[in-house]
């Protein structure tokens, strides 16, 4: 055992990393990269051991501030060994491509919560997800034990309905359309998102220009009972929290296993105390899923792992060819879905018709429209102007901000980026306008994104806007315009593609 001042510092060490003086740890039996307990009068963390030369002195440990609640500045610490993780054998037995049991499964979301495992056997955990899968089984058991993890949330008033969209499509903002539409006709909706993983924006991120997301479990439910809905993100929440620190993983990563995708998704929705929910899942060129083909299978997963843990799921596959909208980035989008919420019928019909349609199945499920009709209701909802009323409800209950869209800002550097050519626009690529907008900064810089000014089928002359790039940074938006200008993502064309001859 070794013992320390603690240093606080004002920065993420990441994975309860600490920082010890390498002159510290010579002759000692301590190395780079062990597994380490750190232990105070206030409390414990188990981390990840590193060295310096000189950002902490010899005697200190470097602690992130906020690691170890209520600790202050030269207390003391003990640092030893930590115990080996039970589930690093079954990692190992899952990158080797077998079948886990569920008590297997059990340990490691166990100690994925406990924080006893390292980012690098983390991502082993995950990548050979990514390889070789997991059998439904498997996915059961995961998704019930991240359930049972954290908090739970029970409801009075039934059924509780959500709505989730396992992503893929850039600017999928139907949710701050949809939630309203639904909870103004009485249904309780608690959504809660996630921040973006592969996206620019992840609707907790669009949320959050307009008020407070980072609601715990106690004041989410107030504001349910309160409006009938919400949206909120999903880690502040501490629901299914095994999630939340696998998302962190795969964020760097831009990949979404999907054994981890549907366990993510079923996993909230069990702590959530949902009954039904309708998943959202867009299908084209450059979305997570390819093709109706792809879309219908991983939809029947989401309905056998439903009814295996006893939640009604009802599936809709969605146009995802292009992007939802016309907007590209967290205020972009927040101040496109208000616009829409505020004047329906100037809205991009893809926005309206997307965020109706779902909006539908859950009123018809709710018992407020009959089956078939339920488009229409939520239209009448939306049109009426009940769907913002509820809305800026909803933005005032978590936390009071910004109700107009004229009151969304937006990054002060912009550039548009004009047609080549005369022509047709022939195609837009879902992956080119999402990478050229976080480029930009977003999701992190809530201001930058891409402002669609064509969409696929549009007529336009040379010189003619395609798009405008944000950002709140001159150096990102030159980064981002060089990115579009090498991608070319909005392509243009003629009537005659191309002219083929025998010569």
């Amino acid at each position: 055992m070794l013992f320390f001042k603690a240093k606080l510092l004002d920065i993420d060490l990441g994975n309860n990393g600490v920082i010890a003086n390498e002159r510290d740890l010579i002759g000692t039996e301590y190395y780079p990269q062990d597994r380490v307990l750190v232990e105070s009068s206030k409390g414990s963390f188990i981390g990840v051991l590193y060295t310096t030369k000189r950002m902490v002195k010899e005697g200190e440990l470097g602690i992130s501030r906020g690691a170890i609640e209520g600790i202050e500045e030269g207390e003391e610490v003990r640092l030893r060994h930590a115990p080996r993780p039970k589930s690093l054998k079954y990692i190992k037995k899952k990158m080797e491509g077998q079948v886990l049991k569920p008590q297997e499964i059990h340990t490691i979301v166990d100690e994925i919560v406990q924080g006893k495992l390292s980012n690098i056997e983390l991502t082993s955990f995950i990548v050979s997800t990514y390889i070789h899968g997991m059998e439904m089984g498997e996915i059961v058991e995961m998704t019930k034990r991240m359930g049972e993890t954290g908090d739970k949330l029970h409801w009075d008033k039934h059924p509780v309905v959500d709505v989730h969209s396992i992503g893929g499509v850039p600017g999928n903002k139907y949710a701050l359309i949809t939630v309203p539409i639904v909870a103004s006709a009485g249904i309780i909706i608690p959504k809660t998102s996630s921040r973006a993983i592969t996206s620019a924006a992840g609707t907790a991120d669009v949320m959050e220009v307009l008020t407070r997301v980072d609601l715990n479990a106690e004041e989410m439910k107030r504001v349910v009972e309160t409006t009938n809905g919400c949206l909120v993100w999903g880690g502040s929440v501490n629901l299914a929290p095994a999630d939340d620190i696998i998302i962190n993983i795969e964020r760097p990563l831009s990949i979404d296993p999907q054994p981890q995708l549907l366990s993510s998704v079923m996993a909230k929705k069990i702590a959530a105390g949902i009954n039904y929910t309708v998943i959202d899942i867009p299908v084209g060129l450059g979305t997570k899923i390819k093709n109706e083909r792809e879309g219908y299978a991983l939809a029947r997963k989401f309905i056998e792992l439903g009814e295996r843990v006893g939640i009604d799921v009802e599936c809709a596959i969605t146009y995802g060819g292009q992007p939802i909208g016309r907007a590209v980035g967290p205020a972009l989008e927040a101040k496109e879905a208000l616009k829409a919420l505020e004047d329906p019928k100037s809205a991009p019909k893809s926005l309206i018709e997307k965020s109706l349609s779902l909006a539908g199945i859950l009123l018809e499920f709710g018992g407020v429209a009959q089956i078939g009709s339920g488009v229409k209701v939520a239209k009448d909802i939306l049109y009426s102007g009940k769907a913002l009323e509820k809305f800026r409800e909803i933005v005032i209950e978590q936390g009071g901000g910004i109700t107009n869209s004229e009151d969304v800002e937006l990054g002060q550097y912009f550039e548009d980026i004009p047609s080549p050519k005369d022509g047709y626009v022939i195609s837009l690529s879902n992956k080119g306008i999402t990478n050229i907008a976080k480029e930009a900064g977003a999701p992190k810089d809530k201001k930058a994104g891409v402002l669609l000014y064509v969409k696929r089928g549009c007529k336009v002359n040379k010189g003619d806007i395609l798009y405008r790039i944000y950002s709140s940074s001159e150096d990102r938006l030159r980064s981002a315009v060089e990115l579009a200008r090498r991608t070319y993502p909005v392509r243009v064309e003629g009537m005659v593609i191309r002219r083929i001859s025998k010569f």
